[in-house]
């Protein structure tokens, strides 16, 4: 079966749709999961759901998968039955992206003697004020550089006596990903925009109809 996903970038109209709405979307993201000010950790969250959304928009709702179990560590939704991870990070050059999240040593370490690319990913860099970008990367892509590096390059394990917060591929895999033939890739630049946002509005509203 063709590479589906790849459609996504080879559509004119929804790569220029997607330039325009998802800063505007994950802007909406962080002021909905903010308070006083800080960003809480349920923008993930809410990130994932806008691209799910997108996914539903170009594929259909019978070809997108979103009722994946929670203990299903790396993936995040099914498009035409293929698994897809989700993974976003706001940085100028791409870098911390999970793999998994344990603060368990033990754990970390296994986790890297037995990894083994499961899934699709779609990873975006967001850099407000710069230029980001929406990647597509294949599962066969992420398993050839893991072949090509060795997993002591390809996994970066947390710190000894830090108060670790994950397991992350390494700035030379995501690089080595980031740029293989197989992925795809629709720049974006990040610009935010005048939003009045009122957090409680709706809810208000939901209480005043009879």
């Amino acid at each position: 079966m063709p590479d589906r996903l790849t459609e996504m970038f080879e559509d004119e109209k929804l790569v220029k749709r997607i330039r325009t709405k998802l800063p505007y979307l994950f802007q909406l993201a962080e002021l909905e999961s903010s308070r006083a000010g800080k960003i809480g950790m349920e923008v993930g969250s809410l990130r994932e759901r806008i691209l799910i959304a997108l996914l539903i928009y170009k594929f259909g709702e019978a070809n997108v998968e979103t009722e994946i179990p929670i203990t299903e560590a790396e993936m995040d939704v099914k498009v035409f039955g293929k698994p897809v991870s989700i993974k976003t990070i706001t940085a100028k050059k791409l870098g911390g992206v999970k793999l998994i999240w344990t603060v368990d040593a033990q754990k970390a370490s296994e986790f890297r003697e037995n990894y083994v690319p499961s899934c699709d990913m779609l990873l975006v860099q967001i850099n407000w004020g710069g230029i980001g970008a929406l990647y597509y990367i294949p599962v066969e892509a992420q398993k050839m550089v893991l072949k090509a590096v060795g997993r002591e390059r390809y996994i970066k394990l947390p710190k000894a006596g830090t108060n670790p917060r994950g397991v992350e591929m390494s700035k030379e895999a995501l690089s080595a990903v980031s740029e293989h033939e197989m992925t795809r890739k629709i720049q974006i630049e990040w610009e935010k925009v005048g939003i009045e946002y009122d957090a409680y509005k709706r809810w208000v509203e939901y209480w005043r109809e009879d």
